[in-house]
C-alpha cells in the first residue's frame, strides 16, 4: 500500500466569491495546507454552491473559480500533495445531491441553524428556493461522495456535517445490503466475524459517516471591527499590495476608550490588537502591550507594526500566487487533473450508490 493511499482522507471546499481575503486564509487555508502533509486531502471550489445565494446574479462563476484557485495554489496548497478541482467539473455531486433528496426529510434541512441565520442577513435577497433550502444537503453529497474520514470545520459548521452523518445513516438504513455470516467469511472478513450478529445479517456501510475535525479559527476583526466579511466590505485582501493594506489599516477602529493620544488603551478590546495576536511575533505583543497601556505609542504607530506583521505573513503567499498566474495553462492543467482524479473517486463511489438503490 502506497504511502497516499494509507493516509486517511480528508475533504473541504470553498465557495468562489474573487480573490480571497486574510478572513478566508485564517478560517481555512492556512489549516488546510497543514493538513496535506498529513492526509490525503480533496479540496474544491464549490462554484454550484455560489449560485445558491447568488442565482440571480452569479456573475462571472468561472473567472471566481480561477482566482480562487490562484489563491489556493499561493496559499500553499500543493497538487502533488492534495487533490484540487472544481465542484461543476465533477458531475456526480449533483446525481447523489438527486438521490439524497429522495429520502431526506424537510425538516432535517429546516433546522440547520445557518438556514435561518442567512436568510436573515441576506435579506435583500429572495431565498425562498429549493437550492437554498438544500444546500446543506449538497454539501453532505461533496463531502459523502469522498468517503472522508474527516470533514475540517470551524464551530459553526459542525451541524453540517452531523446532518451529514445522519443522510449517510439512513442511506445505509434504506440501501444497505444485508451480509450474511457466510459471505462475509468468504471475503475473509474476521474481524466482522466475531462481532455481535443480530437475526444472521449485517448492514453494509455503503456510505461511511464522517467526523469532524475542529480546526483553530482565530478571531479575525474587520477594519469596522465587526468579522471580516465581503458583504461587509471591511476585508484585507490576502494578496493585496503593501501600500494598500498600510493605507486601509490606517482607517482601522481602535478602542472606543482611547480617544486621544494620551489616553491608556487596552489592546484586549482593539480590534487592531486582535490582529496582532494572529499575525505578530511575541516580541512585537510585549511592545503594544506596554506601549498602548501607557499612553507611550499612538494608534498610528501600533497599526504600522500590524501591517509589518500581515505583510510578513502574505507576501510569500503573493509571490507563489504571482508564479502561478504567470502560467496560466499550469493552472488549468492542475485543475483538470484534480478534477479527472476526483471523477474517478466519485464515479466508483456511485457505482456502489446506484447498485445499491437498484438503478
Amino acid at each position: 500500500m502506497t504511502e497516499q493511499l494509507s493516509k486517511r482522507r480528508v475533504l473541504s471546499g470553498m465557495r468562489p466569491t474573487g480573490r480571497l481575503h486574510l478572513g478566508n486564509y485564517m478560517g481555512a487555508l492556512y489549516n488546510w495546507v497543514r493538513l496535506q502533509e498529513q492526509y490525503d486531502c480533496y479540496f474544491f471550489i464549490a462554484d454550484i454552491h455560489a449560485l445558491t445565494t447568488d442565482y440571480a446574479n452569479p456573475g462571472n462563476v468561472g473567472a471566481k473559480s480561477r482566482e480562487v484557485a490562484l489563491d489556493f495554489l499561493g496559499a500553499g496548497l500543493d497538487p502533488e500533495r492534495c487533490t484540487i478541482f472544481k465542484q461543476s467539473d465533477v458531475p456526480q455531486h449533483s446525481e447523489l445531491n438527486t438521490l439524497f433528496g429522495m429520502f431526506t426529510p424537510l425538516g432535517w434541512l429546516e433546522r440547520v441553524p445557518t438556514y435561518k441565520d442567512q436568510q436573515e442577513q441576506l435579506r435583500e435577497k429572495d431565498l425562498a428556493t429549493f437550492g437554498f433550502l438544500g444546500y446543506p444537503l449538497l454539501q453532505s453529497a461533496d463531502i459523502l461522495l469522498y468517503k472522508p474520514d474527516f470533514v475540517p470545520v470551524g464551530q459553526d459548521q459542525v451541524s453540517h456535517v452531523e446532518l451529514t452523518r445522519e443522510v449517510a445513516r439512513r442511506f445505509n438504513q434504506l440501501y444497505g445490503s444485508a451480509v450474511t455470516p457466510e459471505i462475509a467469511a468468504a471475503e475473509s472478513d474476521k474481524e466482522l466475524m466475531k462481532a455481535e450478529i443480530s437475526e444472521n445479517v449485517l448492514e453494509r456501510q455503503i456510505l461511511p459517516e464522517p467526523k469532524v475535525l475542529l480546526t483553530p479559527s482565530p478571531k479575525l476583526p474587520g477594519l469596522d471591527g465587526r468579522k471580516m466579511s465581503k458583504s461587509y466590505g471591511n476585508t484585507l485582501g490576502l494578496t493585496e499590495p503593501a501600500e494598500d493594506v498600510r493605507k486601509k489599516l490606517k482607517g482601522m477602529v481602535t478602542d472606543p476608550a482611547r480617544v486621544r493620544r494620551t489616553d491608556p488603551g487596552n489592546p484586549d478590546v482593539c480590534p487592531v490588537g486582535d490582529l496582532h495576536k494572529v499575525f505578530s511575533t511575541p516580541e512585537t505583543m510585549a511592545k503594544v502591550y506596554e506601549g498602548c497601556r501607557s499612553a507611550s505609542i499612538g494608534c498610528i504607530e501600533c497599526k504600522g507594526w500590524a501591517a509589518d506583521s500581515i505583510l510578513r505573513e502574505i507576501e510569500p503567499i503573493r509571490e507563489r500566487r504571482a508564479h502561478f498566474e504567470a502560467q496560466p495553462q499550469l493552472v488549468t492543467e492542475i485543475l483538470a487533473a484534480g478534477a479527472q482524479k476526483a471523477r474517478s473517486f466519485a464515479e466508483s463511489t456511485m457505482v456502489e450508490v446506484r447498485s445499491a438503490i437498484g438503478l
